[in-house]
């Protein structure tokens, strides 16, 4: 169970407060550094609108240090501690302000809870096991890591944030917009781990169609802040959005970020370990994946948007019909189909890939991704063959005469 975590010097824990028996866990989670997130709930402090805290580990400026995210019903405030200052701050919070705390390593969990009487308890088990990319959901106690900080300055120049009495806090219309950039870097955060890059001292990131840079900021923020040299492009056919989001990264002095007027048909980076292509329309899309797979890519992540191409070519099979006579189901189907034959063709080309909804249809109706992570051993011939001959099935079924993707390929 969790005390296994604990040294062997350490004071008997059995017979030791369930508080500092708590506290010593997470001591020895972030000595150890399995320490995953860290949540205390059940406020009964004096601020009423304060709901919760997040606590998360981040590197800055070379030293470890622990972030604490104050959740409140209409803003967020965020500090960073040094461990050891850290650890005294959550004893002081504990038991006095919060009446619970679950607390998270890479492999299990433990929950401190106080009775109504004041007395702590704990709960021990297993953690549930991280599912790459899909995270569970957050239920009444538990919220999700929030990877990001709202407090760098440059969320203001991007309209994510604004200044109330000298504080940056989340403008309103943006809270969704909000989840959806901590959401696609939770996934990219596990990608990284899964292709071996999170062992990368450098990683070299180009995010096609990056628009007005949420996410190309987020990225290069957050490898900073692993202690990464990221080399971070974004690229961009709008001439406004480029001056703009170059503006930003130029006033900040954020090394490595960039901003560049191209086409993903044109653009060649020097290098290129992560392709981004999000909202890429129609067969931009397919480009997008060719251009990452011929770069050499590790990780290739694209979120397609319209499906021109393959649905005037698609011809109802017979048992179909009575389904796909409705316009928005043979939609659909083309969507389910376009994206499927991508998938198997990343496959085939030696990818594990995936292919997910990446935030609520609450959030934006294009919630799909495509999630496509470079093999450490090479597809054997066997399997590929498999594999080409799913595609050419796929393909008679429905009558496709032509996918760019597979036609970039083969060209």
């Amino acid at each position: 169970m969790f005390t296994d975590l604990i040294p062997d010097s350490a004071p008997p824990v059995a017979k030791a407060d369930a508080k500092v028996r708590f506290l010593r866990l997470l001591e020895t989670a972030l000595a150890n550094s399995t320490f995953a997130k860290l949540l205390l709930s059940k406020y009964v402090g004096e601020e009423a609108q304060l709901d919760r805290l997040t606590v998360r580990e981040v590197v800055l400026r070379g030293e470890r240090q622990l972030s604490f995210l104050w959740r409140y019903q209409t803003r967020d405030i965020t500090k960073n501690f040094p461990l050891a200052e850290a650890l005294a701050r959550l004893s002081e919070l504990l038991g006095a302000q919060f009446h619970s705390a679950h607390l998270q390593t890479q492999s299990e969990e433990v929950q401190l809870v106080f009775s109504r009487k004041g007395r702590p308890s704990l709960r021990l088990g297993k953690a549930p096991p991280a599912v790459l990319p899909v995270a569970t959901e957050a239920g009444h106690d538990k919220e999700k890591l929030r990877y990001l900080e709202l407090s760098r300055p440059f969320w203001l120049d991007l309209g994510v944030t604004h200044l109330v009495r000298g504080e940056a806090q989340l403008v309103p219309a943006m809270s969704r917009k909000w989840k959806q950039i901590n959401k696609f870097i939770e996934i990219f955060s596990a990608a990284l781990k899964s292709s071996g890059l999170s062992d990368s001292p450098d990683v070299h990131v180009a995010d096609f169609g990056s628009g007005k840079g949420y996410l190309t900021f987020a990225m290069h923020d957050w490898l900073r802040a692993q202690g990464k040299r990221a080399e971070v492009t974004g690229v961009e056919l709008r001439d406004d959005m480029v001056k703009l989001c170059g503006a930003a990264a130029a006033k900040h002095q954020m090394t490595g970020l960039r901003f560049d007027q191209g086409d993903v048909r044109s653009y060649t980076p020097l290098r290129l370990d992560v392709m981004i292509a999000l909202h890429a329309c129609d067969i931009a899309t397919d480009y997008a994946i060719h251009f990452g797979l011929r770069a050499g890519a590790k990780v290739i992540m694209c979120s397609p948007c319209c499906h021109k191409q393959v649905r005037p070519q698609m011809q109802t099979p017979t048992l179909l019909r009575p389904l796909l006579q409705h316009g928005i189901h043979l939609g659909q189907e083309a969507e389910m189909v376009t994206d499927g034959l991508r998938a198997l063709l990343l496959e085939a080309e030696g990818y594990d890939t995936q292919v997910f909804e990446f935030v609520a249809l609450e959030h934006t109706s294009k919630n799909k991704m495509i999630l496509a992570v470079k093999r450490a051993q090479p597809l054997s011939a066997a399997r590929r063959q498999e594999l080409l001959e799913q595609i050419a099935e796929i393909k008679r079924f429905y009558g496709i005469r032509e996918q760019e993707l597979q036609t970039l390929l083969a060209a």
